[in-house]
């Protein structure tokens, strides 16, 4: 089976992946924090274009810039990888939501760990960044069968909560409103704009009870005449 991730143009040109399925490869770190995944030099600009160059770049680089050709991501056979299979607390440090802006531009489309930093977890997922949890013991048996053979893939299914792999198949755990995100194709804004009568017809009704409130911050700036 070749690499694939399953896509579906919906809002926001946003790319829906039911199944995600490609070669993966083993990050033998354990709390791996958002400050090593990309560091902070790479959160200078203004918007998210080019954040795939800082990704872990002090594991894929050394000193002088040059590229580490032992460091799994750089060996030729891991090129094009889509799942990263990685140590307990994956995430961890800093709330950066490059984190995973970054690994999403650089061919990322899931983690697989035994646990999350919480704040990333729901940084990643509000994004679609696939993160499955599975014990600690199967994520050391799939690491080693990676690390083994890079022709081994690993596929997850949303649909069915099932992730195939070299070591066996797997359940693991989503809520309702993540597997609604991925099925439609949806980040958080999106998942939002559902309900936009909703919250237009709550904002109409608030502002016809409280009218001083609306648009105060533009009344505020035009009295005090701020421009």
């Amino acid at each position: 089976m070749s690499d694939h991730v399953t896509q579906v143009v919906n809002a926001g040109n946003a790319a829906n992946a039911t199944h995600i399925a490609g070669k993966a490869a083993a990050i033998r770190f354990e709390n791996l924090d958002t400050d090593q995944i990309i560091p902070k030099q790479f959160l200078r600009g203004i918007d998210k274009a080019g954040l795939d160059k800082g990704i872990l770049y002090d594991h894929r680089f050394d000193a002088d810039g040059n590229l580490r050709p032992d460091f799994v991501l750089n060996r030729p056979e891991y090129a094009g990888t889509r799942i990263l299979v990685s140590g307990a607390n994956f995430g961890c440090g800093s709330s950066r939501e490059h984190a995973v802006w970054g690994l999403q531009q650089f061919g990322i489309r899931a983690v697989l760990a035994p646990s999350y930093g919480e704040i990333f977890y729901s940084n990643a997922m509000n994004n679609r960044l696939l993160l499955v949890m599975l014990p600690r013991e199967v994520i050391e048996s799939l690491m080693d069968a990676v690390d083994a053979d890079s022709g081994n893939e690993i596929s997850i299914d949303i649909d069915t909560m099932r992730v195939t792999t070299p070591v066996g198949e797997f359940g693991f755990q989503l809520s309702e409103r993540h597997r609604q995100m991925f099925r439609e194709g949806l980040d958080m804004i999106g998942l939002s704009l559902k309900h936009k009568s909703d919250i237009e017809r709550f904002a109409d009704r608030y502002w016809a009870d409280f009218p001083w409130t609306r648009n105060i911050a533009r009344r505020t700036r035009d009295r005090l005449g701020a421009t």
